[in-house]
């Protein structure tokens, strides 16, 4: 099941579980690129679940839909992915390196609140240097 969501006007959601069929993954895809129309500088939280590979009718129907899912990352800066699977984050990574219009970055999915402070450009305070305040 693929679910697709727009909390913001520059905001969408896509919540990815389990396996996807033709019919799903057409719908989903449609359903994201008419939610996505009116997007500038948009922020993405991609959450993958339970992930399984699609079905081969399932990657037929993302490839017929391409020229427009190309056209989707125009209108998108960011995107955050959201999983417990170590390659799904390695391999959204390095699909945000290839890609030089988004930056993509992985995170666990107990780690929501990173995720949605990257994307709002909010420091993280997990990484950031202490301050030590030191009398003069």
């Amino acid at each position: 099941m693929m679910t697709v969501t727009k909390p913001s006007p520059n905001r969408v959601d896509i919540v990815l579980s389990g396996l996807l069929d033709t019919a799903e993954m057409g719908e989903a895809l449609d359903d994201l690129i008419a939610q996505s129309a009116d997007v500038t500088h948009g922020q993405m939280l991609y959450t993958v679940q339970d992930f399984e590979i699609p079905t081969l009718g399932a990657i037929t129907a993302e490839i017929a839909r391409m020229p427009n899912l190309l056209s989707l990352l125009t209108r998108f800066d960011k995107c955050a992915v959201l999983t417990d699977s170590p390659w799904l984050r390695t391999a959204a990574e390095f699909e945000g390196a290839m890609i030089p219009m988004i930056s993509i970055k992985g995170f666990a999915l107990a780690d929501t609140a990173r995720a949605e402070a990257w994307l709002a450009d909010k420091p993280d305070d997990e990484n950031e240097e202490p301050f030590d305040n030191f009398p003069v």
